[in-house]
């Protein structure tokens, strides 16, 4: 098999299809999300914080004699990592309950029943044969 035809069959297996179409739908609605966090929800929780813009915290570490060698204050954005963590955090709960309700509407998987006797038939199978050669 050359390895165009490995290729092809490959890309063409469902999971793979599968796959591809979850990327373009989890991107998709990662956009949404981050969209419903950055215009209603952070807006709210900075309205709650007296004004502040989440997005813009920031914390800035003045190193002494800075200034004298020309060097700029280093900034930790921070407000930007907690924007990302309610957007992950969104994110991950959405996908739980739909992934939830999902499970709760495909059919329950059937219990695979034993092709054969239990163990428990199987040892009194072999005891009642013991007791019959034991009264020969």
């Amino acid at each position: 098999m050359s390895l165009m035809q490995e290729f092809k069959a490959f890309a063409m297996k469902g999971n793979v299809i599968d796959l591809a179409v979850g990327v373009v739908i989890g991107t998709a609605f990662g956009k949404i999300v981050s969209s419903l966090v950055d215009s209603i929800i952070m807006p709210v929780v900075g309205w709650i914080l007296a004004g502040v813009d989440v997005k813009d915290l920031k914390f800035t570490l003045q190193v002494p004699g800075a200034e004298l060698l020309g060097k700029p204050d280093v900034v930790l954005p921070y407000g930007q990592f907690v924007q990302t963590v309610v957007d992950f955090t969104i994110i991950a709960f959405v996908i739980f309950l739909v992934i939830k309700g999902m499970t709760k509407l495909m059919p329950p998987k059937p219990v695979a029943s034993a092709s054969g006797p239990s163990q428990e038939q199987l040892l009194a199978e072999i005891r009642d044969l013991l007791k019959k050669q034991a009264k020969k």
